[in-house]
């Protein structure tokens, strides 16, 4: 009786195995289909990073997801069990060509976050060729559901979390340059202080051979509430209405992910 029953059972564990996500035995549709899915994960990523200006556009996403999930799609392919033993699996790790096109894409991805002084820029952008790297590897190795579900919570990120972004109150700097003879700081100060915004610090002065200060730069902070039209700040106007101030620039710091 136990002899019978032992095939049973052997059989019973080979088809919950073989109803894996990962198929042993792939087939051009199959291989179709996540190629597919794969396309069109890149193009709906790449396609919101490109309307939004980022260096990481369409092109770009499309050969991150595909490159992704090809590795995947040739680790499955390369996981046939004709004429190999279930040892196998432990000599030919697999896994490490996906692995390693994750963490590659991580140097690449590190090469497109900037340092601009106090700013850090592309991070967003960084993240979004990381993130596109793990779903294509979800769609390379047949986890559909996953990658799809993963899709849809990305666009939810990019796109409508950017709608409530431009809403929120944030704290933008800028750098304001004054020339005048001479420069009032106390009353550049108070409008600049009427208008919600706060002296950072004050840099590159000059003066003529009297003594009077004849150009002052200074770094400023203030707080707006539509991101999406935050320049130029309201203090600008009644800074240059100041008697005695000549020329007023302003230059925005602005933060780009």
């Amino acid at each position: 009786m136990s002899s019978k029953a032992s095939p049973l059972i052997g059989r019973r564990k080979i088809a919950i195995s073989t109803e894996d996500f990962m198929s042993l035995q792939l087939g051009w549709p199959e291989i179709a289909l996540r190629l597919f899915l794969t396309v069109l994960a890149g193009v709906l990523i790449g396609a919101n990073r490109e309307g939004h200006g980022r260096s990481a556009g369409l092109r770009t996403t499309m050969l991150v997801c595909l490159a992704a999930s090809l590795s995947m799609i040739q680790a499955n392919l390369l996981l046939g069990m004709s004429g190999k033993t279930p040892a196998s699996f432990a000599v030919m790790d697999l896994m490490r060509l996906p692995l390693g096109i994750l963490s590659g894409m991580g140097f690449i991805g590190a090469g497109a976050i900037l340092r601009k002084g106090n700013l850090v820029l592309g991070v967003t952008t960084a993240s979004t060729l990381w993130f596109s790297t793990v779903m294509g590897l979800c769609f390379g190795g047949g986890q559909l559901a996953l990658g799809l579900v993963a899709l849809l919570l990305a666009l939810i990120i990019l796109g409508g979390l950017k709608v409530l972004e431009t809403r929120w109150h944030q704290t933008r700097e800028g750098i304001l340059l004054m020339k005048g003879d001479p420069l009032n700081l106390t009353e550049i100060t108070r409008n600049i202080t009427a208008a919600q915004g706060t002296v950072m610090e004050w840099t590159d002065s000059s003066y003529d051979l009297n003594g009077h200060l004849r150009s002052q730069c200074c770094r400023v902070s203030w707080s707006v509430g539509d991101t999406r039209n935050p320049f130029p700040p309201s203090f600008l106007e009644p800074i240059s209405r100041i008697t005695g101030i000549a020329q007023v620039e302003w230059r925005p710091i602005t933060a780009s992910s």
